[in-house]
């Protein structure tokens, strides 16, 4: 039986009517058969937040080009309270959106993540990789991973004036990321454990309510069809627009554990922190990445909220997002002391 709105937690009007409009948006810019997304009308429904030059309680952003070909570049948030400090972490960030949606300077992930480079406190790193449909798989994992390779190169110097001072150690790094970027801090974190860098060292992942899938339907898929924000009908639509043509969502990349899964048990995959809500309908594809990181020996750490819905940390007014930032610290700052 699918929900019904009785069933969902009770939220304030303003995160109703915005989950409402961003729904709208998704579903009327979308071409059914996954081929195009119109982006004139669809940032009019994404606001952006211009980078932060004068701190903005304590943290401060400027973009960096990576790649002008492709448009690829990050956002770079640093907290002045660090400066000097020897050891600071580097959060390196991948945004939602289904792969298809949303950017490093959506004015909600802008939000975000100058709250994890004030809270944790962190560098942060936040990837503008392509997006799908018009940039199919594996770009964003491309991207992603040439991010990673650029700020490892000794050349590179955005870390010096915030932190991160001793040139002559490792620079500890996590790498995050939300829904479909949850999918993306897995696998990039999945060729970054086997790459030797120059000056970073991987410490561990995390997933906040990570974007996987498969051709099966699971409970709370079925459960949940009517759950705010996040729909069957929506989810295949964004594996369509992303996986090539002739693949199905048995794919390796969606159903990381699934039929054509690639065993990672020898590889050195690092810790992860995973969260879950209980009105999100992805939550039984994330119980299973749980799983298949236990029965491949790695070690993993589950979160679950009972009444978060698929989304919950873009709006800080909502009780579950303080408990998250607070694990997400505790997660990086025990992996640090390992």
């Amino acid at each position: 039986m699918s929900s019904t709105k009785k069933n969902w937690p009770k939220l304030p009007l303003g995160i109703r009517l915005l989950i409402a409009a961003h729904s709208m948006s998704v579903d009327a810019f979308s071409r059914n058969d996954g081929s195009a997304v119109n982006r004139r009308l669809m940032n009019l429904f994404d606001p952006k937040a211009s980078p932060s030059r004068k701190p903005d309680n304590g943290v401060v952003s400027s973009d960096i080009v990576v790649d002008t070909t492709r448009k690829l570049w990050f956002r770079l948030y640093s907290n002045t309270t660090t400066a000097g400090k020897m050891f600071v972490p580097i959060v390196v960030y991948f945004h939602g959106g289904g792969f298809a949606y949303m950017a490093a300077n959506s004015m909600s992930y802008d939000d975000l993540c100058k709250r994890l480079a004030r809270e944790i406190p962190a560098v942060v790193v936040s990837v503008n990789y392509r997006l799908s449909p018009e940039h199919r798989y594996p770009s964003q994992y491309e991207d992603g991973f040439d991010v990673l390779k650029f700020i490892d190169n000794p050349d590179f110097e955005g870390f010096s004036a915030f932190g991160n001072t001793d040139t002559s150690s490792s620079k500890a790094f996590f790498i995050a990321g939300d829904s479909a970027g949850g999918n993306l801090a897995h696998h990039v974190a999945l060729k970054a454990c086997q790459h030797q860098f120059s000056r970073l060292k991987l410490r561990g992942v995390i997933a906040l309510q990570p974007f996987f899938g498969g051709e099966e339907r699971t409970e709370s898929e079925l459960k949940l069809a009517g759950a705010p924000l996040i729909s069957v009908k929506r989810t295949d639509w964004m594996w369509k627009a992303f996986l090539p043509h002739g693949y199905n969502r048995d794919h390796q990349v969606v159903n990381v554990f699934g039929p054509n899964s690639v065993d990672i048990s020898d590889l050195p995959f690092p810790p992860t922190l995973v969260f879950i809500g209980g009105f999100d309908p992805l939550q039984d594809w994330q119980r299973k990445y749980v799983e298949g990181l236990n029965k491949s020996g790695k070690h993993v750490y589950k979160i679950e909220y009972p009444n978060a819905i698929h989304g919950f940390y873009a709006f800080p007014q909502l009780p579950d997002t303080s408990l998250l930032m607070a694990e997400i610290k505790n997660f990086v700052l025990k992996q640090l002391d390992q």
